[in-house]
């Protein structure tokens, strides 16, 4: 389960964001820092990114991102 979770994303990758009640595509840059907000399906999630919610697969997530842990 990645809710709750942080990545740093290795590549851009593509979300989709929701404007004036269309969903368009944007890209999220490499470096950016992600946190997992909810699980959708399977196959997408919503992430919190800049004070925006967007959905990304979770492939991507899983595959482009690195877990940023905080350590205490």
């Amino acid at each position: 389960m990645l809710t709750g979770r942080l990545f740093k994303l290795s590549e851009r990758t593509l979300a989709i964001d929701v404007v004036e009640c269309q969903r368009i595509a944007v890209t999220i840059p490499a470096g950016a820092i992600i946190k997992v907000l909810s699980g959708n399906d399977d196959q997408t999630v919503d992430v919190l990114w800049e004070s925006r919610r967007v959905e990304v697969f979770s492939c991507d997530v899983n595959m482009r991102g690195t877990e940023i842990t905080m350590k205490y």
